[in-house]
């Protein structure tokens, strides 16, 4: 009996790496928001005709989605390797924040902020899908937070009576300040000021004076 020899996949073998295509597409996206990205915005930039590009991601809304889910990714694996538990904590939070500043200045005559917060902020309001993606990249990256906190609190870095997930809310905030106000113009430098003294409060070291003296005063 003659077997078959498999049937050979017709076509021409794909000429397009997915994972540059979705940054490159990112990238124009971070810069025009969802709106203001055109079709021809993402052919340029991805180097790929619109057939293909419906081929590989869908629609434009599909691509800005997935675009928003590889970002999310990448940020919170990011933030894990430098969270680390090896790490004091002072020194882990710290370098999440320089991270977060060298990705929003990468280009210094216009800083794009974040991703995220930057573009999906604006589209949530009318996109259900969008909203989703949203919250939920948030949780992600705060969840990131409030495991670190949790670790801290076990090794003794932080009072017994620290709330991990207060903290990771407030490490959070702190992260979507500094996004928004590097957009909006505030310098590098002003920023990293701000984030130093935003750790020292998380860690517990650095309550302002006349928070301090309000305490005392009530528990004398």
């Amino acid at each position: 009996m003659v077997q078959k020899e498999p049937k050979r996949r017709r076509g021409r073998p794909r000429a397009y790496d997915p994972d540059q295509a979705l940054s490159r597409a990112t990238r124009s996206f971070w810069r025009g928001g969802f709106a203001g990205t055109s079709l021809d915005d993402l052919t340029a930039a991805t180097g790929m005709n619109r057939p293909s590009i419906y081929g590989a991601f869908g629609d434009k809304r599909d691509l800005y989605l997935a675009a928003l889910d590889r970002y999310v990714e990448r940020s919170r694996d990011q933030m894990l390797a430098l969270l680390s538990a090896d790490v004091p904590l002072a020194d882990a939070l710290q370098a999440v924040y320089d991270a977060a500043l060298a990705l929003y200045f990468a280009d210094p005559k216009a800083p794009l902020g974040c991703f995220l917060i930057g573009t999906a902020a604006t589209e949530a309001a009318r996109d259900s899908r969008v909203r989703a993606k949203l919250g939920s990249g948030l949780r992600e990256l705060t969840d990131t937070f409030e495991a670190r906190f949790r670790v801290a609190r076990e090794n003794a870095e932080l009072d017994p009576d620290a709330d991990p997930a207060l903290l990771a809310d407030m490490a959070g905030a702190v992260l979507h300040s500094i996004a928004l106000r590097a957009r909006a113009g505030d310098s590098r430098e002003a920023l990293r000021r701000f984030s130093r003294a935003a750790v020292k409060l998380l860690c517990g070291g650095g309550a302002p004076k006349r928070a301090r003296r309000a305490g005392a005063r009530a528990a004398k």
